[in-house]
């Protein structure tokens, strides 16, 4: 499940719940929450089922950790902006499509609190930092200013349009709650 040299630490909590749950810790240990009188053998077979969940919450955590290195070079915020210049504009215009939007420009800063903007123009603007973010949450951003083509605001109707395309973006909006800071730290 883990690798060869570290295996998984688990940590069961048994308690008067009813259900079993799974949760990754941050240090990277299994916290299993189980009924008080269930077997240890369903809670096995349990953690089992899982393991699918598991290595991806695993790989998810270390993708957060690796995210939160070191600050970035004058030169690798170039080479991240240069990426972004490719990789932005294409997803802008595979979900503009999707969504039948359209926008004007797509530009790509490396910005120190915000991830994107729709100006009332229809032009979009990325962070550069949004490359060292996992894909799907690249993509949500993305999502996420193309449905102000829509609402130029927060309204329910908004998250209504973005849960259209994505309907896991809480998920993916969380991990940039959780993990944006430290990637701007990076270009501070």
């Amino acid at each position: 499940m883990h690798s060869e040299k570290t295996p998984l630490k688990i940590d069961l909590i048994r308690s008067g719940r009813r259900t079993l749950s799974l949760e990754i810790t941050s240090s990277g240990r299994l916290l299993v929450r189980a009924p008080y009188l269930l077997p240890e053998r369903e809670i096995q077979n349990f953690i089992l089922s899982k393991t699918a969940w598991i290595e991806k919450q695993l790989r998810l955590l270390e993708q957060r950790q690796a995210a939160q290195g070191e600050k970035l070079s004058e030169e690798e915020l170039r080479q991240l902006a240069e990426q972004a210049r490719r990789v932005l504009p294409e997803r802008a215009a595979r979900y503009a499509k999707q969504m039948n939007v359209s926008y004007g420009r797509v530009t790509v800063r490396c910005q120190k609190t915000r991830w994107g903007s729709c100006s009332r123009t229809g032009n979009l603007s990325f962070n550069c930092l949004l490359m060292l973010a996992p894909p799907e949450v690249l993509d949500y951003v993305v999502v996420h200013e193309l449905c102000h083509r829509k609402e130029m605001n927060h309204s329910a109707r908004f998250w209504a349009e973005v849960e259209k395309v994505l309907p896991d973006y809480r998920m993916r909006r969380r991990w940039l709650k959780e993990n944006g800071e430290a990637l701007i730290r990076r270009a501070r």
